[in-house]
């Protein structure tokens, strides 16, 4: 009797082991590979438009302001600055689009505030305020519906999927990356909550509902 008694603990703890590895890798906490867009013959799209004179192209200009935004580590935490941008290292979801967009020439603070201004009846806001306005995920998803190119969101479409686009779930938003995982589906440069390890998370399969994915129009 007491063999099948440790027979059992043994088999109980082999499972509770293989559930806990699974939810360590299904959130992320354990690194997925990454893959790139040469991996499955993609072409990495090039915008026509340098917003900023910088000699990189738009598209892979908010790429890699997302990277390097994040690169500095900002803490998880949602407060207001009457600087608009966070100054203090703090910053949530919205801060790595904005940051990315910045980087690329673009101030959404000022672009997101004029479309306010311009189509109050889109936004459902009574008095506008340009310091916070532009960090709710709510008020880029009117934005960039008004302003951006909106592109599929069906992710077994990977070609359609590339590094620089925005990706918005309900409550949720982040800038799509180059790399990909084992399927092809492209990881997401976000910023959701404090106990999350890594910026660049392979969740776009796994996070829930899409509910906009848009590409910088080249007329913005």
């Amino acid at each position: 009797m007491k063999k099948w008694i440790k027979l059992l603990i043994l088999v109980l703890a082999a499972v509770a082991l293989c559930v806990i590895v699974y939810l360590l890798y299904r959130y992320n906490y354990i690194p997925h590979r990454k893959y790139s867009n040469d991996d499955f013959g993609i072409t990495a799209y090039v915008s026509a438009v340098d917003a900023d004179r910088d000699g990189v192209d738009d598209q892979t200009d908010i790429l890699q302001s997302a990277k390097d935004y994040v690169a500095t580590k900002p803490k998880y935490k949602s407060v207001y600055y009457a600087s608009g941008y966070p100054d203090d290292g703090h910053g949530v979801c919205t801060d790595v689009v904005a940051q990315a967009f910045l980087g690329a020439g673009y101030d959404l603070r000022v672009l997101v505030n004029d479309d306010i201004l311009a189509h109050p009846q889109d936004y459902d806001i009574t008095e506008p305020d340009d310091k916070i306005d532009f960090r709710r995920v709510r008020n880029l998803e009117v934005y960039f519906a008004h302003t951006a190119v909106a592109l599929t969101t069906d992710i077994a479409q990977i070609d359609e999927w590339q590094g620089g686009d925005v990706v918005i779930f309900p409550h949720h938003i982040g800038i799509v990356s180059d790399h990909r995982n084992r399927h092809g589906v492209p990881f997401v440069i976000h910023h959701a909550n404090p106990l999350q390890l890594h910026y660049e998370e392979d969740i776009l399969e796994t996070w829930g509902e899409i509910v906009g994915h848009y590409r910088i129009n080249e007329k913005m």
